[in-house]
Formats: C-alpha cells, structure tokens, sequence
C-alpha cells in the first residue's frame, strides 16, 4: 500500500472498534453520569479498573505493534509520534473538560454509550459538547484573523 491508501476494511474496523468501545462502557455501568459521579466523588473507584485496564490493553498493542510492524496495518501510514507542545491552550482545554465532565457527570465517549442504553437526557450534554466545540472553533477562527491581519 502506498503512505496515503487505507485498507478497505478501516471504516468498518473503527465502527466495530466504536461498538465494542460503547459496549465495554455499557457493561462496566460507565456510562451511567451517577456511577462517574461517584467515581469523582471518591466514593467508587470501579472507574480506575476500568481505565487502568484500557491503558494496560493499549499500551501492549502499541508496544507489540510498533516493534514487529513498520507501517499500521489498516493505513498504512508509518508509526510516528506526536508531539504537541504543553502550552496554554492544552490546559484550559483541559480545565474545561474537566469541568464540562464534573458538572455532566459523562465524558463524549461515554455520552454517546449512555445515550444507547436509553439515557436520553443525556442528550443536553452532547449538545453542549457540540455547543462547546462549535464555539471553540468559532474564537479560534476569529483570533487567528486578527493576528494574521497584523
């Protein structure tokens, strides 16, 4: 495959991925706002196991994969890092998530899970993220005409 060609079945492997995402959350109760509220609040650490075993499973993919493949194997595009600067902008995006998932109770992927299994309240969270999203993208756009025009 060439650095730009994607494998046919990449769509259809991250909607898959999606599911099962969603489902993971539906089954640990992590998509219920009051389960991560409790999590918050100190009281109920089940969200920790949860986490901690994602991180350990991703971790072991990246490690193995990034050792015996060169390129990811639904794009083909090589493994590189990312590296982006820890500058002003990534903590008060931050800040705000944090907020946005104290005050909600439900973080984006676990909003759409808790959506599916019927919480449909949850959609006033989802609209403000899309709110908060569109309105970011609205200053960014607006500050970076203004300094270009300098």
């Amino acid at each position: 495959m060439s650095d730009d060609a994607q494998s046919p079945l990449f769509l259809p492997v991250i909607f898959v991925g999606g599911l099962v995402f969603g489902l993971g959350l539906a089954v640990s109760g992590m998509a219920r706002p009051e389960v991560v509220l409790d999590f918050l609040q100190f009281e109920d650490f089940g969200l920790v196991f949860v986490m901690g075993g994602a991180a350990v499973v991703t971790g072991v993919t990246f490690a193995v994969a990034t050792r015996y493949l060169d390129h990811a194997p639904l794009t083909a595009s090589e493994y590189t890092r990312r590296v982006k600067e820890f500058d002003r902008n990534v903590v008060v995006g931050g800040a705000i998530f944090g907020v946005g998932w104290g005050v909600s109770g439900i973080c984006p992927g676990a909003a759409y899970a808790s959506f599916g299994v019927g919480n449909y309240i949850i959609l006033w969270a989802i609209a403000g993220m899309f709110l908060g999203a569109y309105a970011q993208g609205y200053v960014r756009s607006r500050l970076s005409g203004t300094t270009e025009g300098n």
